[in-house]
């Protein structure tokens, strides 16, 4: 599989380890690895020091986390890419999978509980295309345990 994996990251362990799992799989394939970060609202504050001027804002702190997070998977196997997207989570990530006319989306199962997400049951946000692969905190590669959930 050519193409592109849209992979979410927040800052959280869990995020990070389903990036490396991204990665992973982006090199298996020869595929694009596109990191993003979302971001829900638009709170941007100036502060001022002498002739300095600083700007700081949600959508640079969600680049700042997703280059940090890009940085830090680049290898000669995989092409990395970054972006912040606007939007609520699930949202954003589908959004922006959409633009880039992603094959697979790779999240982390932060605040996904219970059995509904090991049956398949996935929340409603993530029952779209591409396909949405969770990767659990257990998990230390994409090859161990039964699958990708590690249910």
């Amino acid at each position: 599989m050519t193409g592109i994996i849209v992979v979410g990251v927040d800052g959280s362990e869990t995020a990070l380890r389903a990036a490396q799992t991204a990665r992973d799989l982006a090199a298996s394939l020869g595929a694009t690895l596109h990191v993003v970060s979302a971001f829900d609202s638009d709170r941007t504050e100036v502060y001022s020091s002498g002739g300095d001027k600083w700007i700081v804002s949600d959508a640079g702190d969600a680049e700042k986390v997703a280059r940090s997070v890009a940085d830090s998977l680049r290898t000669p196997a995989v092409h990395v890419t970054y972006a912040a997207a606007r939007g609520k989570p699930a949202e954003a990530l589908i959004e922006e999978a959409a633009r880039s006319e992603a094959r697979l989306i790779v999240v982390g199962n932060r605040r996904m509980r219970g059995w509904g997400v090991c049956s398949g049951v996935l929340p409603t946000p993530w029952r779209t295309t591409p396909p949405a692969t969770f990767t659990s905190p257990r998990q230390t590669s994409p090859t161990s345990g039964p699958g990708p959930l590690d249910c």
